[in-house]
């Protein structure tokens, strides 16, 4: 099933999640048995009893940048800007990041956008798809302190918000996993999102330890799919970091017979990427453009946590090579059929 066409489902609009579940490990939870070919309606909460204690959960810890601001360029006319690059701490004054521009009129080259704070942007480059190249000067702190003090979390198109402010604070504290901690991607983990504090405790008491990797989420990794032929799609590179206790605890379970589930497409592709035959999982940071696509060679993931996609999408894609084409559309069927949520806000799989 390599055609983009063949990943289409039909969503009711009302079973895209708008808010999160009122508890985050109150989600609803999937079980979908690989070998059994059987699913089972559970709730996240229910994890711990679900994986064996030889087993490790693998989370991305990346944390989502408030990168979408507000700005006038000369004429008065309002852009709204989100911010693709960050320094990661670095200080990167005046260098050009990679953004995503929504404007009356295209930009041109040279022009300026002017932001609270003393904040300015110069166009240097206007790229495809609403991309550009901007250079950033001015303020006491920059733009990333612009985007700490003033920046909104670049929600989905498909969750709608008025400016209503308690909902801001709902996103800012739901839309990040607790377990959060390096500054950097543009939209959140998702499967992540339904872990508690309290959650990962029982996991650990069970005998499943968690370990994090990161991997900063990209614009390109929700890209549409143009093409026909979903091998033909390029994904954009993304930056990932592993550190040697993860990489050692990925490959002692394996080695002693434990399974590896990975919470998350974004764990998926780091660490079958940084997979070598050698060494196994090997540390270190590095670039992930991987697209996986049915008929992948899985080496290091046994078991999947992961939330319900869009259609046509690249996610999808990597799921049915996963789960297996028949396994995941007929998976999709029940939870639609079931009053599952869908998408980031929604409820998750646990893939075994």
């Amino acid at each position: 099933m390599l055609k983009t066409e063949h990943y289409n489902y039909h969503l009711p609009e009302n079973r895209i999640a708008q808010f999160p579940a009122d508890k985050r490990d109150h989600s609803k939870l999937l079980r979908v048995d690989r070998l059994a070919g059987s699913l089972s309606d559970r709730r996240f909460f229910d994890l711990p009893s679900l994986l064996e204690p030889r087993d490790l959960l693998v989370v991305n810890n990346t944390r989502v940048v408030p990168a979408r601001i507000f700005g006038r360029k000369e004429s008065g006319g309002k852009v709204e800007v989100l911010v693709l690059e960050h320094s990661n701490g670095e200080d990167r004054s005046g260098e050009s990041r990679l953004c995503l521009l929504k404007s009356s009129g295209r930009p041109k080259p040279g022009s300026r956008i002017f932001f609270d704070g003393a904040v300015s942007g110069k166009i240097q480059d206007v790229l495809d798809r609403g991309l550009a190249r901007i250079s950033f000067t001015g303020g006491e702190k920059g733009i990333d302190g612009l985007l700490a003090e003033k920046g909104h979390l670049p929600l989905p198109p498909y969750i709608k918000r008025s400016k209503d402010v308690t909902l801001g604070f709902l996103d800012k504290e739901r839309y990040q996993t607790v377990y959060a901690e390096q500054a950097g991607a543009i939209a959140a983990p998702t499967a992540g999102l339904h872990f508690t504090e309290d959650l990962i405790a029982a996991l650990r008491a069970r005998g499943v330890p968690v370990a994090s990797l990161t991997l900063h989420v990209g614009y390109g990794t929700f890209r549409p799919v143009e093409t026909e032929d979903i091998r033909r799609h390029h994904l954009e590179e993304e930056q990932y970091f592993i550190t040697p206790h993860t990489a050692r605890l990925i490959n002692e379970t394996r080695a002693r017979g434990g399974k590896v589930f990975a919470v998350g497409t974004t764990v998926v592709r780091t660490l079958e990427t940084a997979w070598t035959l050698e060494e196994g999982v090997r540390a270190g940071g590095g670039k992930t453009g991987l697209l996986i696509t049915p008929g992948f060679d899985f080496h290091v993931v046994d078991g999947l946590i992961t939330n319900f996609h869009l259609p046509r999408s690249s996610l999808l894609f990597l799921v049915s090579a996963f789960a297996g084409f028949d396994l995941t559309k007929k998976a999709y069927a029940w939870a639609v059929e079931k009053d599952y949520r869908f998408y980031s806000y929604g409820d998750a799989m646990l893939i075994l």
